[in-house]
């Protein structure tokens, strides 16, 4: 019996024992039972060293990257391929001139079709809307420049660019005259090439209206010596001024700085004058700073006559506010070494005393290009230049020659907008001709053989002949017109849907930057210019005198 209750115990004892769980199955239960219906723990925080690093990592492959592509792009513009060489079976295409028309042409054209020559007096293209920067300093001479040879060495075919003045040009016998005018010269100066085809885009220099005076005394603001001389004659006004003994009127004449023509060179320029004064002369010159005054003499009624009549009272009032000093219905009849002459609204005369007048009113044909105008007298009789058909080719030269650009005659305004336009439509129209020409002269082949297959040949080239003879006319799509009027502010004058927007102020100007920066030709010069304006507003312009 005793034995009988024994096994009984044991087995209730056995029966009732708790199980027995391994470590670890004890350890994950007891995290899931204690922890049940609570979030997890968040997971530590990095620390700030930690993140710094990553941050730096980050940033640092960013700038690598960034680095090495831009570097890669900046060699391969340096070291151009090979190019093919001259064919003489294809036909010359001779360039005059380097300046908005001919560099948009060369950048559009394709060299495979022609045998390219250009002659300029420079042997590189000038961004001119942005000279008057460089007159005051904020941009580098050399920033604004692109070698003509840098356009030339990276098309397809060699293009022979040779730095001389074009002195006549012969639409009979098909040939062009050009002179040596650099100031080393060699055994040979001037020479005569023959061409199939000419462009004609040698643009136009200065008007004076043959007022007394202005070409000795004015500094003018249409190539890159004008502006580099008037920045001269500026900082001398100035170290003049500073010379100790000077009285205060002298002071005040040699500090009046009058700018002629009220179109966006002169108002742009006026700007930039304002903001050297107020951006740098004031912090090294405070005594002269007081005596500096602007003079924006204009014969027209109002200054920017192609902008909206908001703008342009908006520029009035921006000027106002500079204390820069608008003399609309003003002309001027005389320069003199020390003072500008000019005829008052009422008609009356004045002299009024100044130390430096730029003169940026208008322009006027070539002496080349008048020449070249008086051997078609019966077709070329329109004084302000060549006269050119739908097509932009000269009227009167069969077909020959085409112009482009400030040196013609046509309803759009002598800008750099249409000139470009000009010659991105030229190369289009080129590259027709070139097919044209050469299915003419596969008909001809096809002409001396009676083979049943050439006949079938000579049916689809004179179908396609058909077509490519088929020439669209040149159509200018206006962009919008844009100025800087000083003081970070810029106006737009923008084709909006059928409308126009018209805009001003800082924001404007930030646009007004970037549509220069991509309107530049090449990344050298959009990089050169980001750089100068960085450096300008970093540690100011440069006042010492060369």
């Amino acid at each position: 019996m005793a034995t009988q209750a024994s096994r009984l115990l044991g087995r209730s004892l056995v029966k009732f024992r708790p199980p027995v769980l391994p470590r670890s199955q004890f350890a994950r239960r007891l995290l899931s039972t204690g922890t049940e219906g609570a979030s997890a723990p968040p997971p530590p925080r990095p620390s700030l060293w930690k993140r710094f690093l990553q941050v730096t990592g980050s940033i640092t492959l960013v700038t690598l990257a960034t680095g090495g592509a831009f570097y890669y792009v900046a060699q391969k513009d340096r070291q151009p391929g090979p190019q093919l060489p001259h064919d003489p079976t294809k036909k010359t295409l001779v360039i005059l001139g380097s300046g908005w028309g001919a560099t948009s042409l060369l950048n559009s054209l394709d060299t495979v079709d022609y045998n390219v020559i250009v002659i300029s007096p420079k042997n590189y293209f000038l961004f001119t809307p942005l000279l008057p920067s460089v007159a005051v300093g904020t941009l580098s001479p050399r920033s604004i420049l692109q070698p003509t040879r840098y356009v030339t060495r990276h098309k397809k075919r060699q293009v022979q660019v040779i730095e001389a003045s074009a002195t006549d040009v012969d639409p009979v016998t098909k040939t062009v005259t050009f002179a040596d005018t650099s100031e080393i010269q060699g055994l040979v100066s001037t020479t005569t090439i023959p061409y199939d085809y000419l462009v004609f885009a040698v643009g136009a220099e200065v008007q004076t209206f043959n007022i007394p005076g202005v070409r000795e005394h004015a500094c003018f603001m249409k190539e890159l010596e004008d502006a580099e001389k008037m920045q001269r004659r500026f900082l001398d006004c100035l170290e003049s001024a500073a010379f100790p003994g000077q009285t205060t009127d002298e002071i005040k004449r040699l500090l009046h700085m009058v700018v002629v023509g009220g179109g966006p060179t002169g108002v742009e320029l006026s700007g930039e004058i304002h903001d050297f004064l107020e951006q740098d002369l004031r912090s090294w010159y405070p005594e002269l700073a007081e005596h500096v005054r602007i003079s924006l003499v204009e014969a027209l009624p109002s200054v920017l006559p192609m902008f909206s009549k908001q703008l342009i009272e908006y520029t009035e009032s921006t000027f106002k506010e500079a204390k820069i000093d608008i003399l609309t219905k003003t002309m001027v009849k005389e320069v003199k070494d020390k003072s500008v002459v000019l005829q008052l609204p009422d008609k009356s005369i004045a002299e009024v005393p100044c130390g430096l007048v730029v003169w940026a009113a208008g322009n006027t044909l070539r002496k080349v290009t008048r020449d070249l105008m008086a051997k078609f007298p019966d077709v070329q009789t329109n004084r302000r230049g060549i006269t050119v058909d739908e097509c932009l080719r000269m009227v009167g030269s069969n077909g020959s020659i085409f112009a482009i650009g400030d040196c013609t005659a046509t309803s759009y305004a002598p800008t750099a907008q249409v000139a470009s336009q000009q010659g991105a439509y030229l190369a289009r129209l080129l590259a027709q001709i070139a097919k044209k020409d050469e299915v003419e002269a596969r008909l001809k082949e096809l002409q001396l053989t009676s083979a049943p297959e050439a006949k079938e040949e000579r049916e689809q080239l004179e179908k396609r002949l058909a077509k490519l003879e088929k020439l669209r006319p040149f159509k200018y799509s206006h962009q919008g017109s844009l100025a800087y009027i000083g003081s970070d502010r810029a106006i737009a004058d923008l084709p909006f849907f059928n409308g126009n927007l018209a805009t001003g102020g800082v924001a404007t100007y930030l646009f007004w930057r970037s549509a220069y920066l991509s309107t530049l030709f090449s990344m050298r010069n959009r990089t050169l210019v980001a750089t100068d304006w960085l450096y300008v507003k970093l540690f100011g312009r440069d006042v010492s005198r060369e």
